[in-house]
């Protein structure tokens, strides 16, 4: 009986101990639904154009004022393509065809790129005459031989809408936009009532040593992979080919041991730069052991993927999906990256 019988403050102690449990059980629940996803990946594999394709699919996308805060990196993008290639004329000794183009190409080299604002009608007529030029198009064939962004191309060639007094950059614009990722940048995004938060760091060497801070319960890791990158060269070493860097880098993050409990998703990225690029540069050139075809974007593909999965002692760990275009595979990848998570996670409370 004298259980049954509890002081005031044994019945307070009760409550606030099953007040605690409830707390307990919440927290747990709550856990359970916000996996940490870490993406990974060397320099310009894509990993920050894959966060804003999530923000734009499964986020609240670009407001109208996002958009226009972008206008000012898409200027400074297409300045820093323009001077790469003309230090590149320099280098590769490259003529341009006229007197008139070494002085646009002078007057372009003279910009300081992080003050630009604007584009001013001079600029912008310089520009395209340098596009123009058939020596600046020798140079941007040879591009592999020195550092030049991806989205040069696209800028240049859209450089008449972009220079409109009215310009707001669109959402592929943004896509497009380059901006090395230094230290650690997070996004949270809501899946099927599941808070993924994506961690983006930065693929440079020197940034890498900053990764360490991420490890902590990570669920899964997505790396990324450039397929467009197996003919380039290394921003921090010019006699590195990025493709065996970014090999190395995998074989390290999958076998290193506090990723022993998190899936491992591998992501094949810039699908379209390699359907241009097989074309005119030979696959075997740079990897010897390739013995399919020439100019075959599906033979290539399955080479490229071969070598991953060669470096993956686990062959149930890693997922793969192939980008199809520049949206969909983020709406494709997502299922793939669901199911591999919640393959390691078990059931996740909804």
């Amino acid at each position: 009986m004298a259980g049954c019988c509890l002081s005031a403050e044994e019945k307070e102690s009760q409550r606030i101990s099953a007040e605690i449990e409830r707390q307990l059980r919440r927290d747990k629940r709550d856990a359970r639904r916000e996996l940490k996803l870490l993406l990974l990946g060397t320099g310009e594999s894509g990993k920050s154009t894959f966060i804003k394709q999530m923000r734009i699919i499964h986020g609240s996308g670009y407001t109208e004022e996002d958009r226009k805060g972008f206008t000012k990196l898409v200027y400074q993008n297409i300045f820093t393509a323009m001077q790469a290639m003309i230090r590149a004329m320099d280098t590769l000794k490259i003529q341009y065809t006229s007197e008139e183009n070494e002085e646009s190409a002078q007057m372009i080299r003279e910009v300081e790129v992080d003050k630009v604002t604007v584009l001013e009608i001079k600029q912008v007529e310089a520009i395209k005459n340098l596009w123009k030029d058939p020596g600046i198009q020798e140079c941007y064939d040879r591009r592999r031989e020195y550092q030049l962004s991806d989205s040069a191309k696209y800028y240049f060639t859209d450089i008449d809408r972009i220079a409109m007094p009215s310009f707001v950059p669109t959402q592929q614009d943004i896509l497009r936009v380059r901006v090395p990722t230094t230290g650690i940048i997070e996004y949270p995004f809501d899946l099927e009532n599941i808070i993924f938060r994506m961690v983006d760091v930065g693929g440079q060497r020197s940034e890498r040593r900053k990764w360490i801070h991420c490890f902590e319960s990570v669920t899964s890791i997505i790396f990324l992979v450039a397929l467009s990158e197996y003919d380039q060269v290394l921003a921090e070493c010019d006699n590195e080919n990025r493709m065996e860097e970014s090999k190395a880098l995998f074989k390290t993050i999958i076998t290193y041991p506090w990723f022993l409990n998190s899936s491992v998703i591998l992501f094949l990225n810039k699908k379209d730069l390699l359907e241009e690029k097989i074309m005119y540069s030979d696959l075997i050139s740079y990897f010897p052991e390739y013995t399919g075809p020439k100019q075959d974007v599906k033979a290539a593909r399955d080479f490229i993927l071969k070598l991953y999965q060669d470096q993956n002692p686990d062959k149930e760990k890693c997922w793969n999906k192939l980008q199809k275009t520049v949206l969909n595979n983020v709406l494709q990848f997502c299922p793939y990256c669901y199911m591999a998570i919640i393959s390691t996670e078990g059931t996740v409370q909804k």
